[in-house]
């Protein structure tokens, strides 16, 4: 039994279930014994591989937007370059690498990465330790200094706790985790209806929200009204708010129960563009798509960069190309191609024209 799941057991069967929410925030960030806390869990060696991991033109071609995306908001001689959950710090080594393309660009931002845990910060520090601009780490996104920000979230607003919501005969009831019978942790419902929620559907269906990535979905996109610049997100999640659980536990790239093993596996949920893009317009921001990754990949070039790359290559290097071309902008999902499954939206300031990768 995992450490984390000890002490939930003994603080549920003293104090009560608690929210999904809550159960999500812990297994993932608890001071001690949270997933991210305790390891690196990116690559082959990991749980999972990310877009920066499996290709440098993800985050080239991501550099480039950013670069254009300056440019748009009037190229402000003092901004703020931010990435919400660095990883490894792969992805922004990428964009800082292409950011001199834009020299401009590349004297006017100071970086800034967000990231709660130590040891991706030191596994950050390492592969940013040549990079040509110095680097402030944050635990918050409020914590980064004022000015117009050029935000990158990969693969960010997915690991954001959840609530799920079910509906019974009764109505809507929320849902908690407790314990069964024997002492185990399981998923039960609250004894109050919800009554807010009005919304028709089956009995047994689920309405799964993330007040925690709206709530900092609003703040970034009041941020940029008042001060300017864009956000880039990229994400696997939904188009439009459905009705439906997708909340999945990973564990050295497999599924697993998410009550099994609180703290070591990693737990996310597909994310709600719709309800995202509704928060940042209520805020007057402006919003640019989403599009698929696919789509917003191949307008920015990276078939031609593929191409390019591989003139230069090895038979075998060359072949890798193809294969992270492939992964990264296929839309065949049974080949675990990132394509289509994954999702690219921008939120900018208002009066910003729109940008590359978002052309009809």
């Amino acid at each position: 039994m995992s450490a984390l799941k000890r002490e939930m057991i003994e603080t549920i069967a003293h104090e009560g279930p608690i929210t999904l929410e809550h159960y999500m925030s812990l297994c993932l960030a608890h001071p001690r014994h949270g997933y991210y806390m305790t390891r690196d869990p990116f690559g082959a060696s990991g749980d999972f591989i990310t877009a920066p991991e499996i290709s440098q033109m993800f985050g080239e071609l991501l550099g480039v937007w950013i670069t254009e995306a300056w440019r748009a908001a009037g190229g402000p001689s003092q901004a703020r370059l931010v990435e919400l959950g660095p990883g490894r710090g792969t992805l922004m080594s990428d964009v800082l690498r292409v950011a001199p393309i834009a020299p401009n660009f590349f004297s006017a931002v100071t970086v800034h990465l967000v990231e709660t845990s130590p040891i991706l910060r030191e596994a950050q520090r390492q592969t940013l330790a040549r990079a040509a601009k110095p680097v402030q780490w944050h635990s918050d996104f409020a914590e980064t200094p004022p000015g117009p920000a050029f935000i990158v979230a990969n693969e960010f607003f997915d690991a954001l706790p959840v609530r799920h919501y079910v509906k019974t005969a009764g109505g809507w009831r929320e849902q908690l985790v407790g314990l069964d019978a024997e002492g185990e942790l399981a998923f039960g419902l609250s004894d109050e209806i919800e009554t807010a929620l009005n919304i028709p559907a089956r009995e047994g269906s689920v309405i799964e929200v993330s007040p925690v990535g709206q709530k900092l979905m609003s703040e970034i996109a009041t941020r940029l009204v008042a001060e300017g610049g864009a956000l880039l997100l990229i994400d696997y999640g939904y188009e439009q708010t459905t009705i439906g659980d997708s909340l999945q536990a990973v564990s050295r790239h497999a599924y697993v129960d998410p009550l099994a093993a609180p703290g070591e596996a990693d737990l996310t949920a597909h994310v709600d563009f719709a309800a995202l893009a509704r928060a940042a317009h209520a805020c007057g921001a402006k919003v640019l798509g989403p599009v698929t990754q696919a789509h917003f990949l191949l307008q920015l070039g990276i078939e031609r960069r593929a191409e390019t790359l591989s003139k230069k290559a090895t038979p075998e290097q060359a072949q890798a190309i193809v294969d992270a071309f492939e992964r990264l902008a296929g839309i065949d999902d049974a080949r675990h191609q990132m394509g289509g499954l994954f999702k690219v939206m921008a939120v900018t300031h208002p009066d910003m024209p729109d940008l590359p990768g978002f052309f009809v």
